[in-house]
């Protein structure tokens, strides 16, 4: 029994030294010879904040929830600049480590761990600064519900964690699915609900819209910034099952492809 937990705790120290190490890589090529480095990973969507914060200003005299155009754009933007990156980054997890995975002790598993975990908590960093800025610079009075924009960030976690799993695969074996995947994710954009509120949107759309599992992170997060507002339309449960099973899905794909690539 002393035996094999000797074993089960040289494979966890194995396999974690594997990821840490993958996540110094990938920081030190990513963001260690880019100019600024991580202050661009900051900068990206404050920008784009500011551009949406500006143009609606002037088309309307208000956000469809609050006063502040800022913090409603945000509550949704900043989700989906992280649903878009982490799945096109984990798509690219294989073909960027491929060097390493001729190692036995590094293996797939390790590649999409490493990025999902750097890119989440390169996300969560930009998160806490990002919205603790509009509420300092605009003086909001905002009581934030961390159990629902923890919900939230988690779902779009898991979400972007299967999706990208299945990019993964997908990436590997068929290269220009990685062209597809950018253009189908751009009118996601506009259905996602950066720029609306589910619950104001008249039939049948609300309910063509309902099934776009982004529409529910969203909601979710809103509903954690605005004491008023209450996601009753947004689904938790909807979103961890497609994201669970997709998973399960890219996992599988995975398995088999790298099976037949060392036969």
């Amino acid at each position: 029994m002393a035996r094999l937990n000797e074993i089960l705790s040289q494979g966890r120290f194995t396999w974690v030294r594997s990821v840490v190490s993958l996540m110094l890589r990938e920081m030190a090529t990513s963001y260690g010879r880019s100019p600024g480095g991580y202050v661009w990973a900051v900068a990206e969507p404050v920008a784009g904040l500011l551009l949406l914060t500006i143009v609606f200003s002037f088309a309307f005299r208000s956000p469809p929830l609050g006063s502040n155009f800022a913090l409603f754009y945000a509550t949704g933007f900043l989700p989906f600049i992280y649903y878009t990156s982490l799945t096109s980054r984990i798509g690219l997890a294989i073909r960027f480590s491929k060097p390493l995975l001729s190692y036995p002790t590094v293996n797939y598993i390790d590649a999409i761990a490493s990025r999902f975990l750097l890119n989440t908590i390169t996300n969560l960093v930009v998160f806490m600064i990002v919205f603790t800025g509009i509420i300092s610079i605009y003086g909001l009075n905002v009581s934030i519900d961390f159990y629902a924009v923890s919900e939230a960030f988690s779902m779009i976690a898991l979400l972007a964690l299967s999706l990208g799993t299945i990019n993964c695969y997908l990436f590997s074996v068929f290269p220009v699915w990685e062209q597809v995947w950018s253009i189908l994710n751009r009118p996601m954009f506009f259905l996602s609900g950066i720029f609306f509120v589910l619950d104001t949107v008249p039939e049948p759309f609300r309910s063509f819209l309902w099934y776009n599992p982004l529409v529910h992170v969203i909601a979710k997060m809103r509903e954690g910034f605005y004491s008023t507002y209450d996601a009753r339309l947004a689904s938790p449960l909807y979103v961890y099952s497609i994201g669970l099973l997709l998973l399960f899905l890219g996992l599988l794909l995975l398995s088999h492809h790298q099976r037949r690539s060392n036969t």
